[in-house]
């Protein structure tokens, strides 16, 4: 009886509850429930806000480092300096060449403490009768092979069997009996550069199994304890008992057994190459770095660029190129360069394998040799298509990509050709040199100036947006002022041409210097040819900072300062380039380099 009741009263409650809604009801709201109506929503409507508008964002720098060098004497501006003594340099070792072969073989002795390779005489005369300039100067190939002297050969030999044996994007090449007899992997045309460089000198060289890489970005990287170990024993034991040797044999030792008669390469099922596309390499490039250097701080924020090795003056100009691309020095490229935050390829092996790269950072082990891009001509200077110095803008060029990464997450800002482009266009203020004093008594120090007030030296923009994710690609055309693509041949109508690294080296360094422009080139990247080109001689290198480069491009392109300079640089450059970078240069430096 009480169940029922409680039921009744429920009824009713409901009912009444529902008569209450019904009422309060407005008229029009009753007749949209009529008519079946949706109805309208009571509260306001509101519309999404615009996104914000894409904005640059600086990496965190830590100032307490070194600061670059002073400048002694304030009476010429500080790039005078640096054009002389590079000037002077470049004299000294020009003249200083060996004119016979034994005085090239005395000087390599000494150099390197050890008899030169078998068939030394042949590549001497390889190299006089194709008119190589610098006998002498080929340092860089001692310091890349000097870690494979604490090796065995048969290990050496052996590694590259297992890299050429498995799927790790090489180029593998067989030379058996003094020729190319086996090819394999990598795209054709620089298959064809590859054996076209070899066939030059295949004749004396031993049999071996060659792997080239096939990607932009190195591939060795050996950690210092490792690497300090190889050394040491490449100079206190190999090498000398080298050197004991009272007459050494002028040929190779035969066919070792474990290669194959060069007709394919054996299949193998391991790999020790990691790969690492599209993630952060600055921890594994800095694994050969010395423990109390810079880049290898255990803290990032005391983590300061070492600018004393190589800056000059307030503006940090580039005194010493190799300690500028030395990045155990300079740690903020972890977030200031493309190939530490996102390489397009990584594929890493950390034992030191033979492997040959067309350019290296200067931590890895690769063996660089000259570029395939560049003995092929796959970017060729036209001099028809060129213009006299007169006829050129006074004015910096640059059109290209976003390569030199890959941008995900706003990584784009952590780029080194983002960052060129956005600095070098940006408002706000710049540094420049100025003459405090007068005519008589000189003194040059450092303004700051509105940037917008030197625009007019500038014409540097992207082109092309690329290898990105797309709300990345999306967010740098909508930053970067990005032209529509041009022709090669339009940078022929400025004086000054800007050559930056991209994924690794630039393929138009050499086009640009044989032009009858000025090159200015921003780099970290080695190449074989880094002893032959002087910077401040034939190219003006520009810092990683930034803070040089308005000033470097205002004093040659301001008639005041050393513009007159800049088209004799101009044509220095041009007329040494058509010396020491031909096909010619590249086959006898290989040829070198494979004797080794």
């Amino acid at each position: 009886m009480r169940r029922r009741q409680l039921f009744i009263l429920s009824a009713v409650i409901f009912f009444v509850f529902c008569v209450y809604s019904v009422f309060r009801l407005s008229p029009e709201r009753s007749a949209h429930i009529i008519e079946g109506e949706p109805i309208p929503e009571s509260h306001p409507v509101f519309e999404e806000p615009p996104a914000p508008p894409v904005a640059w964002e600086d990496a965190p720098i830590v100032e307490n480092g070194p600061k670059p060098k002073e400048v002694g004497n304030k009476a010429s501006h500080p790039i005078w300096y640096l054009i002389n003594d590079a000037q002077r340099e470049f004299d000294d070792i020009t003249k200083k060449q060996s004119k016979s072969l034994e005085e090239a073989v005395k000087e390599y002795r000494r150099r390197y403490n050890m008899p030169p390779p078998p068939h030394f005489d042949k590549w001497y005369k390889y190299a006089t009768k194709n008119g190589v300039q610098l006998i002498d100067e080929f340092d860089t190939i001692y310091d890349l092979i000097t870690p494979f002297w604490g090796l065995k050969p048969k290990t050496i030999r052996s590694r590259a069997k297992e890299a050429l044996g498995f799927d790790n994007l090489l180029i593998g090449v067989a030379i058996r009996d003094h020729e190319v007899t086996h090819i394999q992997g990598g795209p054709e045309w620089q298959q064809n550069a590859t054996r076209g460089m070899l066939e030059k000198f295949a004749e004396w060289l031993p049999d071996m199994d060659l792997a080239f890489n096939i990607h932009d970005e190195p591939r060795v990287q050996v950690p210092h304890d490792d690497l300090a170990r190889l050394v040491q024993k490449a100079k206190e034991t190999n090498i000398p008992a080298a050197n004991a040797v009272d007459s050494p044999a002028n040929d190779f030792s035969g066919r070792a057994a474990e290669l194959t008669d060069g007709k394919y390469f054996e299949e193998t099922k391991l790999s020790r190459f990691n790969v690492f596309a599209h993630q952060a390499t600055w921890t594994n490039s800095r694994m050969s770095c010395p423990p109390d250097s810079p880049a290898r701080n255990l803290e990032e924020d005391e983590s300061a660029d070492d600018l004393s090795k190589y800056g000059f003056s307030e503006l940090g100009f580039v005194y010493n190129t190799t300690a500028m691309s030395d990045i155990c020095l300079t740690p903020s490229l972890r977030s200031t360069y493309g190939f530490f935050d996102r390489p397009n390829a990584y594929n890493l092996v950390h034992d030191l394998f033979p492997v040959f790269s067309q350019s290296k950072i200067s931590s890895y082990g690769d063996l660089i040799y000259p570029s395939p891009w560049y003995w092929y001509e796959k970017v060729a200077y036209d001099e028809s298509k060129d213009k006299k110095w007169t006829e050129k803008k006074d004015q910096l060029y640059w059109r290209g990509s976003t390569t030199g990464g890959f941008s995900r997450n706003g990584g784009w800002r952590r780029q080194h050709r983002q960052h060129f482009v956005q600095k070098i266009n940006a408002p706000g203020q710049a540094m420049i040199m100025v003459n405090a004093g007068d005519a008589e008594n000189p003194s040059w120090e450092v303004k700051q100036v509105p940037r917008g007030e030197h625009r007019d030296f500038i014409d540097v923009h992207f082109s092309h947006v690329g290898q990105c994710d797309p709300g990345d690609c999306d967010a740098q055309i909508e930053f970067f002022d990005v032209t529509d693509m041009v022709d090669q041949q339009d940078a022929w109508g400025y004086k000054y041409l800007l050559d930056m690294d991209g994924n690794a080296f630039s393929g138009r360094f050499y086009a640009f210097l044989q032009s009858h422009s000025l090159v200015f080139k921003l780099a970290i990247f080695r190449e074989w040819h880094y002893e032959w080109l002087k910077p401040w001689v034939h190219y003006v290198p520009l810092s990683l900072q930034g803070d040089d480069w308005l000033e470097a491009v205002r004093f040659f392109g301001d008639s005041s300062l050393g513009n007159n300079e800049a088209e004799r640089m101009a044509i220095a450059s041009r007329e040494w380039a058509n010396k020491v970078v031909r096909k010619e240069d590249m086959e006898a430096w290989f040829f070198r380099l494979l004797l080794e």
